[in-house]
């Protein structure tokens, strides 16, 4: 297959041209197989059709494409499933489904908390760790999308050479400024692997604006999720995200069958004692929709939240989490203030006090160094 450098594929349509590079040109002539990452969202299904318009004209055949969704469970709107199949329908591709073995992103949330409890219980953590994903720690990214989509992938394609089109653009966040048009993606297909896997990603409308997008969705009559159609959010991600909006939140705590998940995450919050968002909690939106009883919980979550953090705070700071967690032995005052400070956040989750003395204190501290060093030699 020859394939030119034909960068502006949608120019009869008036919307912008697609991103691409040598590299990515050199892999379709190559005969390469093209994966779209389907979510469902404006972004996904835009690229899709952005892509697929030009490999059509360039003759990159039909049979050499697919796509991809990872179901988040629970965390997804109902619609998302049939609009993701609809949107994959649309376009002639077939559609692969994955999901995370271990359960969806809602038990993911419960099950970090869980595991939190049980690693402050045996004393491996300085402070309560709470159940959501975070800026920094993006689980519900790497483990629900990424190392579901990624395996499936190299298993269903093994020995190809493989194109993630992937709908990222650089306006979306700060964070997404400097993403690259394209790039090698070794992650799942190391190189030299004994199977001749190659894989890479593709962002093909990563200087698309979100107007080019909407734009693009009617002009070529693109699906548009009722997330954005029926009760206008801006975007599309779980039912409720930890980088939402307030107004996307509101948006979807608008919809009826989000309400069985909005009250079962707000009931996470109330037992965890942390916020579904740092400066947000997930209760706050939409109040109305929660019984009497939950919001008795919330209260009283949010005054335990405070309490917690004063009390934490409160603690050696020499002793504060740090790369090979424990740094060093408390002194005796130290590890009598990590008693005081570690005996009510036990007590208002259930958990044991496995160490009830200075002296165990110090004890448990001189074992985790152990386990440490024993590790660091290996």
């Amino acid at each position: 297959m020859t394939v030119p450098d034909l960068r502006q594929p949608l120019g009869i349509c008036a919307l912008p041209e697609i991103a691409i590079t040598p590299d990515v040109i050199a892999t379709l002539q190559a005969g390469a197989w093209v994966v779209f990452n389907l979510s469902g969202g404006k972004d996904s299904t835009a690229a899709m059709a952005a892509v697929n318009f030009y490999l059509d004209l360039v003759g990159h055949p039909r049979q050499r494409r697919m796509a991809i969704h990872a179901d988040l469970g629970r965390a997804e709107w109902d619609s998302t499933p049939a609009t993701v199949e609809a949107i994959a329908a649309a376009a002639g591709v077939p559609l692969t489904v994955v999901r995370r073995a271990a359960g969806d992103l809602v038990d993911r949330w419960i099950q970090r908390f869980e595991s939190g409890k049980r690693r402050y219980e045996a004393l491996e953590t300085y402070n309560l760790i709470g159940p959501w994903s975070s800026a920094s720690l993006k689980f519900c990214q790497s483990e629900m999308k990424i190392a579901t989509i990624g395996p499936a992938i190299a298993r269903a394609l093994r020995g190809e050479q493989v194109i993630s089109v992937v709908g990222i653009r650089r306006d979306e966040s700060h964070n997404r400024t400097q993403t690259p048009v394209a790039k090698a993606d070794t992650r799942f297909a190391p190189p030299g692997n004994r199977h001749g896997t190659a894989m890479s990603l593709w962002h093909p409308i990563v200087d698309w604006t979100t107007a080019d997008v909407f734009r693009a969705h009617d002009i070529l009559g693109l699906l548009l999720h009722e997330a954005y159609s029926v009760w206008r959010a801006t975007r599309l991600s779980c039912r409720y995200c930890i980088f939402a909006s307030l107004h996307d939140l509101q948006a979807s705590a608008a919809a009826p069958p989000n309400t069985a998940v909005y009250r079962e995450l707000v009931g996470i919050e109330a037992r965890s004692t942390f916020p579904f968002q740092p400066s947000r909690w997930l209760a706050d939106v939409a109040p109305h929709l929660l019984s009497r009883g939950l919001n008795t919980d919330i209260v009283r979550a949010k005054a335990d939240q405070a309490e917690r953090r004063r009390i934490e705070a409160a603690m050696p700071s020499g002793l504060r989490y740090v790369k090979g967690w424990p740094p060093r032995l408390p002194t005796a005052a130290e590890a009598s203030a990590i008693l005081a400070a570690r005996r009510p956040i036990l007590s208002r989750h259930g958990l044991a006090e496995r160490f009830p003395t200075e002296i165990s204190i110090v004890e448990r501290f001189r074992e985790l160094m152990a386990i440490g060093a024993r590790k660091r030699r290996k």
